[in-house]
């Protein structure tokens, strides 16, 4: 089932998302939920945050960064092969010398800013099976992860840009509090009802 999108400005987006348990009810469905979501909204990552939950959810396919044809061979492979769910994720380790890359979000529509992330981090994490796992990733994988780990942790990619380019977004900020945005996916803004 396809879920509105929560848009900047309500506060789950803020909350620090709690750890799962197996019990959580209906959970194998809410991943599939966002999962569908996602899709239907072109991303490549979404959290439990922007569907209204503020649990330590979240889900990612890297398959639309494949299509790069700035990349070798071996990392379109692994970008078209990438599809994992996160589930109590923890951060280990963010290493290597960082380097921007333009990001944008789902729940912030039509603002794009460059953000420097590590190109490396050590997380641990578990799957729907609630085995934890502990990986190493690299390069797009591993900033996409850093991206939708930040909303469990109730932190936004506008929080990583400078002073000055968020004074030059807040109009645009400030119009999606107000559901004074369009975008082809539904959303759920704070100061409005969505559609």
């Amino acid at each position: 089932m396809i879920l509105p999108i929560i848009g900047y400005g309500d506060p789950v987006l803020r909350k620090t998302g709690e750890l799962l348990t197996p019990e959580y009810p209906n959970l194998k469905e809410t991943i599939a939920n966002m999962y569908d979501t996602m899709y239907n909204a072109c991303g490549v990552g979404l959290a439990a945050p922007q569907i209204g939950l503020a649990v330590r959810l979240f889900v990612i396919d890297t398959t639309p960064f494949s299509d790069d044809e700035e990349l070798n061979d071996a990392e379109q492979k692994q970008l078209q092969s990438f599809k994992k769910t996160f589930i109590n994720a923890k951060m280990i380790k963010e290493e290597g010398v960082e380097w921007t890359f333009n990001e944008g979000c789902l729940s912030i529509p039509d603002v794009r800013e460059d953000v420097y992330r590590n190109p490396s981090i050590t997380i641990e994490y578990c799957e729907e099976d609630f085995v934890i796992k502990t990986e190493v990733f690299d390069g797009l994988i591993a900033r996409v992860i850093q991206h939708e780990y930040d909303h469990i942790e109730g932190i936004l990619f506008t929080d990583k840009i400078s002073s000055l380019k968020k004074r030059l977004i807040q109009k645009k900020l400030k119009n999606i509090i107000e559901g004074k945005t369009f975008q082809e996916y539904r959303m759920r803004f704070f100061g409005k009802k969505g559609r």
